[in-house]
């Protein structure tokens, strides 16, 4: 069951490389190879929510030697989450007419690669999905290949294999201090590593997956990339592919480096705080739907750090469910923010409540969640630092929806088909906000596989 996922994925994407990707049978053939994944994923998720941890050692090598597959309730709702936001933008531009051969080959590469590294157990592999991930997402920035496409690709490119640096020479220093790749004993090393190594080490994955995120001050590629690109892909890097950044520090952060977490909270909680703001205010000067919503894209994983330099119980469900919420928010904005129609714009309100934090959409609950820690441990600050970034978030969300009112309101709407993908994403926003809790229920698991986020 674990390796059934990445199998169809692997596959899968072999079988639609040969495809034209043009052609409608290739796009449609892309979905149900990616609802495939979906649902062996979810079956798999079920199987773990019941028996826990599940883990196995690839190719017949005993556990903890060769290369190890290890999945909990933080690999599943990472996995199905980044399924889900590729399965939405899939189908919305296979309905809309693919316009390159190779984009759904891509689209499920990228499935491969993200569901890989949250399976994985092994600190070379992580960097191996990783990679795939990366190289699919390079090629897909370049989409369409106008000139502004091309040169946001190059951007993308250019600080992404930066970021890519970053991360091999941390795990290179890890397997140096540590002697072993598999994640499980490099954390029970870790401890036992001496201050300054581990921090360094630390630092160096910290700024990694800072890049991927496109946290401040490491956010000045994303704008450019997220403004440059289709609809679809700006959804994919935004909702599916940052999941890279959120998860690895989470997984990294939490569970081999919690000593350091620990140490760097302050740091890292100012780093969040000033994302936050400095996403909101710039967010505010904007005018065009997909630069306000790139630099609402720096100010919302502001409130994820938060939640991380937090952390606990608490501060890890929270980061968990903002990630969530935040994933299926940008992918719904970005997708309907490119159409016309009533539907469309209903579409968008919901998005943007739901990053207003406005109830009865999604958002409500991940502000919720941090606004509840700031109460029970007594920390005004953070109130006051979610209800200013809430109330600019409100502000810039409703200026955007004021200038483009009128275009959802034309007669000449966009297709069907697309406005019916996001309008099921919207409904589902809903769904999560009137009903937390299934989804309230999955991230307190997934938050109780990390060390330090089980429950006392």
């Amino acid at each position: 069951m674990i390796a059934l996922p990445l199998a169809i994925l692997w596959f899968g994407g072999l079988a639609l490389a040969v495809m034209d990707g043009t052609q409608k049978r290739a796009g449609w053939l892309s979905v149900l190879v990616l609802g495939a994944a979906m649902i062996a994923t979810t079956m798999l998720g079920a199987s773990v929510y019941q028996n826990g941890t599940q883990s196995m050692a690839v190719g017949g090598w005993s556990m903890g030697v060769g290369i190890t597959l290890r999945v909990d309730m933080l690999s599943i709702v990472f996995a199905l989450l980044s399924q889900g936001v590729l399965f939405a933008a899939l189908v919305f531009e296979v309905v809309n007419d693919v316009g390159a051969r190779i984009f759904p080959a891509l689209v499920i590469f990228m499935g491969l690669g993200l569901t890989g590294l949250v399976f994985t157990g092994d600190a070379f592999n992580f960097y191996v999905f990783f990679e795939i991930s990366m190289i699919s997402a390079y090629i897909m920035a370049s989409y369409g290949e106008s000139p502004r496409q091309l040169r946001a690709a190059f951007v993308f490119i250019t600080v992404n294999l930066l970021g890519s640096v970053f991360f091999l020479i941390g795990i290179s220093a890890m397997y140096h201090t540590t002697g072993f790749l598999d994640m499980g004993r490099i954390r029970d090393q870790m401890p036992l590593v001496q201050e300054n190594p581990a921090i360094l080490t630390a630092t160096m994955i910290f700024v990694a997956f800072s890049i991927k995120l496109g946290l401040f001050p490491f956010h000045f590629w994303l704008p450019a990339v997220y403004t440059g690109t289709r609809p679809s892909v700006a959804a994919i890097l935004s909702g599916a592919l940052a999941n890279i950044g959120t998860y690895g520090l989470i997984r990294f952060g939490a569970d081999i480096f919690p000593r350091e977490l620990n140490q760097a909270a302050p740091v890292v909680m100012a780093l969040g705080a000033a994302s936050l703001i400095y996403g909101a205010v710039q967010a505010l000067s904007r005018h065009t739907t997909n630069e306000v919503l790139a630099y609402s894209a720096i100010g919302q994983v502001g409130y994820i750090m938060v939640a991380l330099a937090v952390g606990g119980p608490a501060g890890f469900a929270a980061a968990i469910l903002y990630t969530v919420i935040n994933s299926i928010n940008k992918t719904l904005l970005f997708l309907s923010g490119s159409l016309r129609g009533w539907l469309a714009g209903a579409a968008f309100v919901i998005g943007a409540f739901s990053v207003a934090g406005v109830p009865p959409a999604a958002g409500f609950l991940s502000k919720m969640a941090l606004f509840q820690i700031g109460i029970d441990d007594d920390k005004p600050w953070l109130v006051a630092l979610i209800f200013i970034g809430g109330a600019l978030s409100f502000v810039y969300m409703f200026q955007i929806y004021r200038r483009r009112i009128a275009e959802f309101e034309e007669h000449r709407t966009s297709q069907w088909g697309v406005q019916v993908v996001v309008v099921l994403l919207a409904l589902f926003v809903i769904g999560i906000g009137v009903w937390p809790d299934p989804m309230l229920n999955v991230v307190e698991r997934a938050a109780a596989a990390l060390p330090q986020g089980g429950l006392p």
